[in-house]
């Protein structure tokens, strides 16, 4: 567990370095940018790992229902992930897609995962979600956004999140974890 539990504190802690000490990440230059994406990465495989090795008592687990939730809220959660590069209309309503579709990656997984690595993983990283959404909100504040859509980036947008979905779905069934069962 403590793989899992330092993968977590590495990811957020990489992450919020931007906005916790925005003088020292801006004085790290290029360098720090590097060293961020070397802790994400290192903090990938120690999550990986970690939620591997883990175990613990597990408080609930899948149900018909939760799966078809699951399922409903990762189809939204990937959609979120496109229209952070794809600006359709949404994207007047939602200002942070990529951090609002961890937020919801998150919620989904506890939903079905109600095992302590699985509190950490996924309870952690909707913490960390929650507050980066918070501090950007204090430092940046509020801004206006003007886009313009069109019913084809609409529908692409649509058609690029099916076909994630579906790869998804394959890879994670691939590894063992169904996605419908």
């Amino acid at each position: 567990m403590i793989y899992l539990v330092f993968g977590v504190v590495l990811w957020s802690s990489a992450h919020l370095f931007k906005r916790a000490a925005p003088t020292q990440r801006a004085a790290a230059g290029d360098a720090g940018r590097a060293g961020v994406a070397v802790a994400v990465l290192i903090s990938i495989v120690l999550m990986i790992i970690g939620y591997q090795q883990a175990s613990g008592p597990l408080f609930w687990g899948r149900s018909a229902t939760m799966v078809g939730l699951n399922n409903l809220l990762m189809l939204l959660a990937i959609y979120f992930m496109v229209i952070s590069v794809i600006k359709v209309k949404l994207n007047t309503k939602v200002r942070h897609p990529q951090l609002t579709a961890i937020k919801t990656w998150a919620i989904a997984h506890l939903l079905v995962n109600g095992d302590v690595a699985s509190f950490v993983l996924f309870g952690g990283l909707l913490a960390w979600a929650v507050v980066s959404v918070i501090l950007i909100g204090k430092q940046d504040g509020k801004a206006d956004v003007n886009i313009t859509s069109s019913a084809t980036k609409e529908l692409g947008a649509i058609a690029l999140t099916l076909a994630l979905y579906g790869a998804v779905s394959a890879a994670h069934t691939s590894l063992g974890y169904p996605v419908f069962g």
